[in-house]
């Protein structure tokens, strides 16, 4: 039995990328997981076959967020697939990203990382609050993005970092409950949706010259953090941003 036997869970995103590594490894510890998706009903499938393959359970929600009623329609799904039990574990993992320099990002642009990024998981959450039993996990997926200054992704960064400052005044709000609200701020990692830049050797490289453990991040070495926050071992972690990146832009590598 895993350390999440009988727990539930929602991972917004949850059918590629990060997303998908996310619910396969809190599937793999014995949680049920719903898994969200936008518009990729296919993907979204696979990742459910493959962890009911695995002897796990889980059910796909679709809501495409940055529509009108998105959060209303995953909502409705979620709890149609809990069934009347509770919810255990929130990770916000879905987001779009940007590579516009200022002068480029349009104002339909920011407003579409705003809604998405931001206004999407702080109403998830807020609509979870009901169903989220006493010692419950929140986990929403910044950026280091907010620590690292790429002047290609403004848009992406004030997104990413609004989403990071919701953390420790939630968790104060929730600490009584026993809940704990926490980031992961992964960098650079390998996914579908990273390919036009991992891709490229050049890139690759120096992506890699700055970072301390000299390799791109794999989706799986995030979920092994977000699983560590959403089981008994990450009870006493809260309000917090850990940095998931495999030490990317410390400081001058000797």
């Amino acid at each position: 039995m895993g350390f999440l036997a009988g727990r539930t869970a929602l991972v917004t995103g949850g059918s590629r990328g990060i997303g998908r590594a996310v619910a396969l490894r809190l599937a793999a510890e014995g949680a049920e997981v719903a898994v969200h998706y936008g518009g990729d009903e296919e993907a979204a499938e696979r990742t459910v076959t493959r962890i009911e393959e695995a002897g796990g359970r889980a059910f796909a929600v679709r809501a495409r967020f940055g529509e009108d009623g998105a959060v209303d329609r995953l909502f409705a799904g979620l709890t149609a697939g809990l069934a009347g039990r509770g919810l255990d574990i929130v990770v916000n993992n879905a987001g779009i990203g940007s590579g516009n320099p200022i002068a480029r990002v349009t104002p339909q642009e920011l407003d579409m990382l705003l809604a998405i990024n931001v206004t999407t998981p702080f109403f998830v959450i807020q609509r979870a609050l009901p169903l989220l039993n006493d010692g419950g996990r929140i986990v929403n997926m910044g950026s280091t993005a907010s620590r690292i200054a790429v002047s290609t992704q403004i848009g992406y960064t004030i997104s990413k970092a609004a989403l990071e400052s919701m953390a420790p005044s939630l968790a104060n709000e929730l600490g009584r409950r026993g809940i704990t609200v926490n980031t992961v701020a992964p960098g650079a990692v390998r996914t579908d949706l990273t390919v036009g830049y991992t891709s490229i050797p050049e890139v690759v490289a120096g992506l890699e010259a700055i970072t301390a453990l000299g390799r791109l991040g794999e989706p799986e070495d995030v979920a092994d953090v977000v699983a560590f926050l959403a089981g008994p071992q990450g009870r006493w972690v809260t309000g917090q941003t850990v940095d998931v990146s495999g030490g990317t832009y410390l400081g001058p590598i000797a």
